[in-house]
């Protein structure tokens, strides 16, 4: 398929993607800023993530949550999510209500300020350390996002640290803070505004120069710190932790090409190969034959800076140790490794992936968030169209030689959870023997 993309930029730097599509009565706006928790500083993680909820808590002319109201009143959906190197917010609306998703971003893009105050900021600090307990520290199994990477990470890396931020962190945060990051990062020239969908083109690019036009461009913003990375650890590392589970969970991770690279296609192929769907090698030899996993499935983080990372992820069966577990788990990386991927297993994983991106694509949302995508990290969001052909130009040979380069014992970070009753010195030494 082919994808109807057209990109332009506003005076002020506001990178802007059209993409027509009529085949439904229904419009998105979706709009990255190339901001995320890489761009905190170390002493204050977590700011990205909570302007994830203070974009949400009105502006000059919206109030606090009505973002939310006017937008469901008028028939829509909406959100926004944060990462590690971008934060988004987007809308689905019938097609005319495009005007309403257009003005309430350009007003919390260009009118928050005068808007926030210390109520709102000491409220939503409040509601992101209650989303830390639930979903990481009271959350069994809950805190391996962020000490997967702090292990693949090196301290002072940009993508070291939590996304979501310490509790200290959030604690020490100033309203005087808070504004000087909004005003650093939030800004157009630091955007990408995406409408796709059942729209006028006219009519679209009138109302984007009337909201958007005369919001000024930001400051010069600080580079990020040195992303640089070897790519291997030069070892196998590894990290126990007991938490109160009732089964061992793995996790295995290794440096790989970032995303939009020719390495990146195979190293993704490659996790498509171990770990996607019941057809993949993990499912077929951890859980239905040997049952000593169940559930396991591989990844990648999709990063487009520093170095990316596949991840393998492994949850015992009941009865199955952690050492039994890790053999289990290594034993098919070294597969891999050792003898490469067969081309009928590269034609399923290329299907599967074909097949999701493309369904995907179906969606007006979908399509204005990947376009969104493509055009903040690489300045083109027509890259889009090219994504089922590098995947084409992938062989067989290629992804072997991906998995002799990255997926060896010299590339590999280990992240055991044991259930917390366990020895866990005596885990630990048995790991270390298998190593």
């Amino acid at each position: 398929m082919h994808i109807p993309v057209e990109s332009y930029r506003l005076p002020n730097g506001l990178q802007v993607v059209l993409s027509e599509d009529h085949t439904a009565p229904i419009v998105a706006v979706n709009l990255w800023y190339h901001v995320g928790s890489a761009n905190e500083r170390l002493e204050r993680t977590g700011f990205a993530h909570l302007f994830e909820h203070m974009l949400f808590q009105g502006s000059a002319n919206v109030e606090a949550n009505e973002h939310f109201e006017l937008v469901q009143r008028a028939g829509g959906t909406l959100n926004g999510s944060t990462w590690l190197d971008r934060t988004n917010y987007y809308e689905t609306l019938p097609s005319h209500q495009l005007a309403l998703a257009l003005w309430l971003e350009a007003d919390r893009m260009g009118r928050m300020l005068p808007a926030m105050t210390q109520q709102k900021l000491d409220t939503q600090r409040d509601v992101v350390k209650n989303e830390r307990r639930w979903t990481v520290d009271n959350q069994p199994y809950g805190t391996w996002w962020e000490r997967l990477p702090a292990l693949v990470f090196p301290e002072g890396h940009p993508f070291n640290h939590s996304l979501i931020g310490s509790m200290e962190h959030l604690t020490d945060a100033s309203l005087e803070d808070v504004a000087a990051f909004f005003q650093l990062y939030y800004t157009p020239d630091n955007a990408v505004l995406t409408v796709a969908g059942d729209f006028d083109r006219a009519e679209a690019m009138r109302l984007i120069e009337e909201y958007y036009g005369s919001i000024p461009r930001g400051e010069a913003r600080p580079p990020l710190r040195d992303m640089t990375l070897p790519p291997v650890f030069g070892d196998t590392r590894r990290e126990v932790v007991p938490d109160a589970v009732a089964l061992p969970r793995l996790f295995v991770a290794c440096r790989t090409p970032v995303f939009g690279t020719d390495g990146y296609y195979a190293a993704s192929l490659a996790s498509a190969v171990l770990g996607l769907r019941t057809g993949c090698r993990l499912e077929q030899s951890l859980v239905r034959r040997q049952r000593v996993a169940s559930q396991a499935s591989a990844f990648t983080y999709d990063l487009a800076k520093g170095s990316d990372m596949l991840v393998v992820d492994a949850t015992a069966h009941p009865g199955v140790t952690p050492e039994q577990l890790e053999a289990a788990v290594l034993a098919e990386l070294d597969a891999i490794h050792r003898d490469g991927v067969t081309e009928a297993e590269i034609t399923r994983a290329r299907a599967l992936i074909e097949t999701s991106f493309v369904t995907s694509m179906q969606s007006a949302a979908e399509r204005a968030d990947q376009l969104s995508r493509f055009a903040t990290y690489f300045g083109d969001a027509s890259l889009v169209n090219t994504q089922v052909d590098r995947y084409r130009a992938i062989s067989a040979a290629d992804v072997s030689a991906l998995a002799r380069e990255r997926l060896g014992p010299d590339n590999r970070v280990l992240l055991m959870y044991v259930p917390a009753e366990a020895d866990v010195d005596e885990a630990d030494a048995v790991l270390e023997a298998t190593a």
